[in-house]
């Protein structure tokens, strides 16, 4: 456990015995709670939090209000609520583009004829097509100066 945290823990824990008895059930509560979600789901509400504090205080009234609503709702629209959340697809992460093909990562082009397959000898492999193509220069554009030996 990090530091921080561990620091605000020895805090709850000294201040604990101090607390009215519905204090004491809320934080139990709220420590099942928390002690349920995956990591994954902790880091997410920890950085919802850290994004909530930063915002306009504005908005932050508005989250406030909106919660304070759905609190007020039935449990069964809660409940609904929910299930149309679970229905909703997860949003997918961007993929990510290849490198465009630059004059310095072109293979040198010497203008040499390939070499004759020999017997016994693999073949060339073959391309594949969901890779991307090398891309021709221009005309006018410089060309990578050939590999020394």
């Amino acid at each position: 456990m990090e530091g921080y945290r561990r620091k605000k823990w020895l805090g709850i824990a000294q201040r604990y015995p101090g607390m009215k008895p519905e204090e004491q059930a809320r934080i139990q509560r709220r420590m099942k709670d928390w002690a349920a979600l995956t990591p994954e789901q902790r880091n997410k509400a920890r950085e919802q939090y850290k994004t909530l504090q930063k915002a306009p205080p504005e908005h932050r009234e508005t989250v406030k209000q909106r919660w304070q609503q759905y609190k007020e709702l039935p449990e069964d629209e809660k409940r609904r609520l929910a299930e149309k959340a679970a229905r909703k697809p997860t949003p997918k992460p961007a993929t990510t583009k290849p490198a465009p093909v630059t004059p310095a990562a072109r293979p040198a082009q010497t203008g040499a004829a390939p070499a004759p397959a020999q017997a016994g000898a693999p073949a060339a492999p073959i391309p594949d097509p969901a890779a991307p193509a090398a891309v021709p220069a221009a005309a006018g554009e410089a060309q990578p100066a050939p590999a020394r030996q």
